[in-house]
């Protein structure tokens, strides 16, 4: 797997180069996500994954689903020892599947559980790794999984799966990648919905249906926040010791839904890979934004650890108090999205113009 970047897992905290890629910044940040496993549990029988998901489920006979390498994947039956990224287990959690196994941030340093894991009880699973770059090979193959499922936030890459122990994981056990970048929110949460019911989730559980209509109130409610306030400039970033990480709204899911929405979200003029530009904090007060949303994980500085960034205080939603926190790597479910954008909006109706 190459090296993490800044897009959605966590910023350069404690990187040596002052220049990351997106992936790796993101692995720098990998310090915010919740690790925990859960012994899979899903159906094998119920109705089939819709026809659009590209899974197919018969009752106690074959399964299949259609990835976003686009590559088929195969099984006998449904999948039952699933193993996953900590953020997708507990998106497919959300949903009713539980997992086996997770790798990826599981606790903070104080010993709780990384808010990436959700709802998942981190007491009560096996965790093959916690950090960018760990992951036990021989603990994944003792737990006899029947698929792996991650995000991937570059074609191919699956997220927090090591390059130099790829091939080996992968001999393992099918796997699946659910690409979370460059694409909307609203996408990557009918694709996670689709894999969820070809695993054996019921998506008309009161739980679900719950979430999805919270979701859509939410949505709905930022909606009309955003053409309230329209003219209203919101940046998107993430802070290092060096830099300032400006997103771009393009590369994210979530920013690219909230743009869908009516939120003006600044678009930065040079991007690294794609996902967003590194400013010195000398040159941090480039974009003069109303409203900033600051990446809120464990690896990215927090304003209080800026106030001594005298470009960082010069910035007019500073300036205003109109920082928010941003949870740059969501949890892709409706449950574990609909929190964040209510919380926008709920950001956007109490902002004011400020440039």
């Amino acid at each position: 797997m190459n090296d993490p970047g800044p897009l959605s897992s966590a910023v350069p905290a404690a990187r040596p180069s002052r220049r990351l890629s997106r992936r790796g910044l993101l692995a720098a940040g990998g310090a915010l996500g919740l690790g925990a496993f859960l012994t899979a549990c899903g159906d094998e029988g119920g109705s089939s994954g819709s026809p659009e998901g590209g899974a197919s489920r018969q009752g106690s006979g074959s399964w299949s689903f259609e990835d976003d390498r686009g590559e088929t994947v195969k099984a006998d039956s449904v999948p039952k020892k699933i193993v996953a990224f900590t953020g997708t287990a507990a998106a497919l959690y959300d949903y009713g599947v539980e997992c086996s196994g997770v790798f990826g941030p599981t606790r903070l340093e104080n010993g709780e559980p990384d808010p990436q894991a959700g709802e998942l009880d981190v007491d009560k699973v096996t965790v093959l790794g916690n950090v960018w770059g760990e992951f036990n090979v021989e603990k994944y193959a003792a737990l006899g999984p029947e698929l792996l499922v991650t995000n991937m936030y570059e074609q191919d890459a699956l997220w927090y799966v090591p390059d130099e122990s790829k091939d080996k994981i992968l001999s393992l056990a099918p796997s699946v990648g659910i690409m979370v970048a460059r694409t909307s929110l609203n996408d990557v949460l009918g694709r996670y919905t689709a894999l969820a019911s070809s695993l054996g989730a019921d998506l008309k559980a009161k739980k679900v249906t719950d979430a999805k209509k919270s979701f859509e109130d939410a949505s709905e409610r930022l909606r009309r926040a955003a053409k309230a306030k329209r003219g209203l400039k919101v940046l998107a970033a993430s802070a290092s010791a060096d830099l300032l990480y400006v997103s771009d709204p393009a590369a994210y899911a979530d920013l690219t839904y909230f743009k869908e929405l009516g939120v003006e979200l600044i678009t930065p003029g040079k991007t690294e890979g794609g996902f967003f530009e590194n400013l010195s904090w000398e040159n941090a007060d480039k974009y003069r934004a109303d409203l900033v949303l600051l990446d809120n994980r464990t690896s990215a500085l927090q304003p209080k650890d800026l106030t001594g960034k005298p470009t960082w205080a010069r910035l007019p939603a500073v300036k205003a108090g109109q920082v928010v926190p941003w949870a740059s790597e969501p949890r892709f479910s409706h449950a574990g999205c609909a929190p964040l954008v209510d919380a926008l909006a709920e950001a956007l109706e109490g902002a004011r113009k400020t440039v």
